[in-house]
């Protein structure tokens, strides 16, 4: 049963509510949208570096003889430590935001995003300084998680204020855009930089050079931005006297206006979050350390299938425009929990066998007669199928463009002007940072788990899929609780003279 509840803007939310659209010239609005997600991508290439070269960081972060999985988890959990933060980055920013502007704080937030990005590339092996290497990296991934928190809520809005009433759908899933973009990018550089330095060479020191490219990528982006004006929304409050003096309390105090965020936390954003990292970040993880396929094979399934699937941000945004932004987003959400697990069976399936890359070595003594431990084989994926690979993956991001591209409208239109940074931004990383972000930890630890289960029982046969239990099961759980208490509103005019929800 569908509920009706208040919009932030006092009376009951109506399914389309029409006005004209803002005066705003569609050349200004470009402008906003192209300064905006260029930084927007940059950012999330930073945040994603990372994760995509876990299993390469690992042994340099936690020490070179220690067990690859062991690696590769403390990896995954250091770049998912990024994520915890990010709700603390939304609140903080937000507060910025909605007191002193949209453009400075996603200015801030830029800066603080480079920066950590770039000094990663120069952070010595655990080798040589010994624990100070994780300690150094998992304080800049906390940095990185709180500028993270508040670079979206600063770029949905200001983009979504400046958009008309009727297209603001079509508009902000250009902001939707950014994060696939940013991880697409993060991809290329690697195996760029792979491809050219050679493998040994990208191990040893190749694989700093997409972080400190960060550094060139971020003074680019911060000239385009700083030319921009604030928000004529905002400016508009601000030299009226109607800028909230105290956002967390407007946003979070007031039993309406919490209601509000709880049901976009609980019902949209952290499905939605799930099914992004499952269908895009954990499916080229999948590929590479579970189906063991080349970097060169993974890279090619997955940065095909999200050239392909991109367009479908814009096409859902603005469908949204037109027949509402719930249907939409349920039905990604639906979707991601009812095929997931048959698309990852079939990747398996058509990944093809694994062979030995290199022979195992035995266990042997040196010449001193001290023991050598055995060395396990190389495994990699014999044959890959790729054609059908990229068409399954292109499913998977096709879910993740019909519950993101939407979203955007659909938190912005739930507060007001004077809140609307502070109160979309901590839904929107609690459900993508903490329930989406760990996908790729808790996915790889219930696999690593269920591998070392005994022979012959059910989770030991199906260890390799096992991990998409998490996804799936918040997926279907944040489908039923948006279907039940999500309104679905569309084209609300963004107006501060009504009575807020959140006052």
């Amino acid at each position: 049963m569908e509920q009706s509840i208040p919009s932030a803007y006092g009376a009951p939310a109506e399914a389309s509510v029409a006005h004209d659209n803002n005066t705003t010239p569609t050349s200004k609005i470009w402008q906003v949208i192209t300064a905006s997600s260029v930084g927007t991508v940059i950012e999330w290439y930073d945040f994603y570096i990372f994760g995509s070269l876990a299993t390469i960081i690992g042994p340099v972060l936690f020490g070179s003889k220690g067990k690859i999985e062991d690696t590769l988890l403390g990896a995954l959990a250091v770049f998912g430590a990024g994520f915890v933060v990010r709700p603390f980055g939304a609140v903080f920013f937000g507060r910025i935001g909605d007191m002193i502007g949209r453009k400075y704080t996603f200015l801030l937030t830029l800066l603080i995003m480079g920066g950590a990005t770039f000094v990663t590339g120069l952070i010595p092996s655990y080798d040589k300084i010994g624990l100070a290497a994780p300690a150094i990296v998992v304080v800049l991934r906390l940095l990185q998680g709180l500028a993270l928190g508040g670079e979206y809520g600063g770029a949905t809005t200001y983009v979504a204020e400046y958009a008309p009433d009727n297209k603001r759908g079509y508009y902000t899933s250009f902001i939707q855009i950014t994060a696939t973009a940013g991880l697409f990018l993060s991809v290329l550089v690697i195996l760029a930089t792979r491809k050219i330095l050679g493998e040994d060479a990208f191990k040893e020191y190749g694989w700093r050079i997409p972080f400190l490219l960060s550094g060139i990528l971020i003074v680019a982006s911060y000239y385009i931005r700083r030319k921009l004006a604030e928000s004529p929304l905002f400016a508009k409050a601000k030299a009226e006297g109607k800028t909230s003096t105290n956002p967390l309390r407007e946003s979070f105090v007031n039993p309406v206006n919490r209601r509000l965020v709880l049901i976009a936390l609980f019902g949209a954003t952290m499905g939605q979050g799930v099914v992004w990292y499952t269908g895009q970040f954990y499916a080229y993880s999948f590929m590479l350390s579970t189906l063991k396929m080349s970097i060169v094979d993974a890279a090619i399934v997955l940065c095909t299938a999200l050239a392909l699937a991109t367009p479908f941000f814009v096409y859902f945004g603005s469908l949204s425009d037109r027949i509402g932004r719930k249907k939409i987003i349920m039905a990604g959400l639906l979707c991601g929990a009812v095929f997931t697990v048959p698309i990852f069976h079939g990747l398996q399936a058509f990944a093809g066998p694994l062979t030995e890359k290199t022979a195992a070595v035995p266990a042997t003594v040196d010449a001193a007669g001290a023991a050598v431990a055995a060395v396990p084989a190389v495994m990699q994926s014999a044959s890959p199928q790729l054609l059908p690979m990229i068409l399954l993956t292109f499913c998977l991001v096709l879910f993740v463009t019909m519950a993101y591209g939407p979203i955007a409208a659909y938190l912005v239109e739930l507060f007001p002007t004077k809140v609307r940074y502070t109160s979309l931004s901590l839904p929107y990383h609690i459900g993508n940072g903490v329930f989406g972000g760990f996908v790729p930890f808790i996915a790889t630890s219930l696999t690593v788990w269920a591998a070392a289960q005994p022979e012959g029982t059910f989770t030991k046969e199906h260890s390799t899929l096992m991990g998409l239990a998490y996804p799936v099961i918040i997926a279907l759980v944040c489908f039923i609780i948006g279907s039940l208490y999500m309104k679905d509103v569309r084209n609300v005019k963004l107006m501060d003279d009504q009575p807020s929800a959140a006052a």
